[in-house]
């Protein structure tokens, strides 16, 4: 087989690089017009929704730290974001969940008490986004915002309590990390390329709700396994309680 030369290689390249810049306007072209008159705020509320399903905190702590240096105009009913209490108390509660969510069993302790924080807040910073465009988009936009955040927030958990059957830490740590990477690049990616990031938003959680499915059954699997009670009895200093084949 041919060894490819150095010149198709530069050829090849500069043909991805070409397509690659052409993405978003290939993308744009194709956008109705009232869609793409709001396309930075759709994909702001999208980013935000999204991300509080992942990092609440985080993305919050990042947006409003961006907003507050001049990074980007955030939308008016999203300065809020900027002011230094909510960027520190974000900042705060950012770096305990960045520990948090690295711990096997405390992270799914944790996203299931969130459940109840994470879904209404991704609902409030999607309204609060199209704060401006009337009452009407504002509850629409909450109603998809939360939509999102709820998909996303059990696709995490589900994920989470999947993993943690294993007895290993490792996993956990790199799916965290992965998680943090993801919610940081999205961000940057829905205020430079908001089309792309609505392309691979939808693309997101159609593959979501495929893998539902194995979700729930890691979840399943994770209160069958019970490994809190491993993990209790193993700092008493006990032996494990028997597994008596629940099914």
């Amino acid at each position: 087989m041919a060894v490819p030369s150095q010149t198709d290689l530069e050829t090849a390249l500069g043909t991805a690089r070409e397509l690659a810049s052409q993405w978003p306007a290939f993308i744009t072209e194709r956008l109705p017009e009232p869609a793409l008159a709001h396309l930075p705020e759709l994909a702001i509320a999208a980013a935000l929704a999204w991300g509080a399903g992942l990092r609440l905190y985080f993305i919050v702590f990042a947006f409003g730290l961006a907003g507050a240096l001049g990074y980007w105009d955030l939308p008016a009913h999203l300065e809020v974001l900027q002011n230094p209490l909510v960027i520190g108390a974000a900042g705060l509660m950012a770096v305990v969940e960045l520990f948090a969510d690295k711990v096997p069993i405390l992270d799914s302790v944790w996203d299931a008490a969130h459940t109840f924080i994470r879904i209404p807040a991704g609902a409030s910073l999607a309204a609060a986004t199209f704060g401006d465009s009337g009452a009407a988009v504002a509850l629409a936009a909450a109603l998809l915002g939360g939509t999102v955040t709820a998909v996303t927030h059990l696709g995490k958990s589900g994920g989470r309590a999947a993993i943690n059957t294993s007895p290993e830490p490792f996993s956990n740590v790199a799916m965290s990390v992965a998680e943090d990477v993801a919610v940081l690049g999205g961000g940057w990616i829905a205020i430079n390329y908001p089309a792309v990031f609505i392309v691979l938003l939808v693309v997101f959680l159609v593959v979501l709700v495929v893998l539902l499915g194995a979700i729930l059954r890691g979840i399943k699997r994770l209160r069958r396994s019970r490994p809190w009670q491993r993990f209790r009895a193993g700092r008493n200093g006990e032996a494990s309680p028997p597994d008596h084949g629940r099914r």
